[in-house]
């Protein structure tokens, strides 16, 4: 089959496609034709070296397919049933393999391609929203990169709870799709924090989600309002330096970096939030924008577009296997 691999870190050009081995499902595992895959930021982490991972390396945790095979032990999936995870890995490929404790059943009516997107971005979403910093109508929130995958999620779960939205974007178009999304105040990064502070009559944020890291860090801290939240979920422009918290966190505030395991690391919890997730898609009250397909081939151009932030809503690659 074909997969990508990367033999060492650094930029997208490490990326290439090469032809290797079909996986074999050991012991309570699914082997999964692959019908999409997402792309995810944490994916371009790994391939760089920002996260530490092992050489030659498969990029990839998010992906939707049929199950093919399976191993020993299985007893919830069978050969022909659709399914998506959120938590595989090599998911840059043709085939993976998928413990079945992290497969999630997909649903009639969601194509492959939203049962690619959703589930890594959705679920990041969910909790979030729910789990991090529990959103309440009424509370104003800060969303970074509101024209993103979990952005232009996160939009619409946050308005569904009555909350409202404030957001930065980059471009113009970037603009015009979060407003689509929901969003109440759609602004540009530069000079972000004063003007959460004009909209807000001086009071900040009750939360900000920011997925950007290093250039946004400090800004987010500063328009938070007392006992505000400040959610760093990702490292779109950099790791966040290490913080001297009597300098930073002035007037009562609180950070989290939160992350996708602890919050599924319960089989019910995460079957939760895909049903949660999978139910208001097909509701039709969310919609998941699957602005960029690209064959697997094209791995490269898909890391430069993504980290030079010329995407929007999800990016999915077709397998050629």
């Amino acid at each position: 089959m074909h997969a990508i691999v990367a033999r060492q870190a650094g930029g997208p050009d490490v990326l290439e496609l090469a032809e290797v081995e079909r996986p074999v499902p050991g012991p309570r595992q699914l082997l999964v034709k692959v019908s999409a895959t997402g792309v995810n930021f944490i994916d371009t982490y790994k391939r760089s070296g920002t996260y530490k991972v092992a050489y030659p390396f498969t990029p990839g945790s998010e992906a939707a397919g049929t199950v093919e095979e399976i191993g020993d032990g299985v007893t919830v999936f069978s050969p022909g049933d659709r399914v998506a995870t959120a938590e595989g890995a090599n998911c840059y490929a043709g085939y993976i393999l998928v413990d079945e404790d992290k497969a999630l059943p997909v649903p009639r009516g969601v194509d492959d391609f939203t049962a690619a997107a959703l589930p890594l971005q959705g679920i990041t979403a969910h909790y979030l929203i729910n789990s991090s910093f529990r959103v309440e109508p009424g509370h104003t929130i800060l969303l970074h990169a509101g024209a993103g995958g979990v952005g232009l999620l996160a939009i619409q779960l946050l308005k569904a709870k009555g909350a409202r939205v404030v957001t930065t974007v980059s471009t113009d178009d970037k603009a015009k799709l979060a407003r689509e999304a929901g969003a109440d105040h759609v602004i540009p990064y530069e000079g972000f924090s004063a003007k959460v502070r004009e909209l807000t009559d001086g009071t900040g944020a009750d939360a900000v989600y920011d997925g950007v890291g290093k250039d946004t860090f400090d800004g987010s801290l500063e328009c938070l309002a007392p006992f505000g939240m400040m959610v760093s979920f990702g490292n779109a422009s950099g790791s966040v330096p290490p913080i001297d918290i009597a300098a930073k966190l002035k007037g009562t505030l609180y950070v989290t970096r939160p992350s996708l395991a602890p919050y599924s690391a319960s089989r019910a919890d995460l079957l939760k939030m895909a049903s949660d997730l999978f139910d208001i898609v097909k509701s039709g009250k969310v919609k998941i924008d699957v602005n960029q397909r690209y064959p697997l081939k094209d791995a490269v151009l898909a890391h430069r577009d993504l980290e030079s932030r010329k995407t929007t809503g999800s990016t999915v690659f077709v397998p050629k296997d």
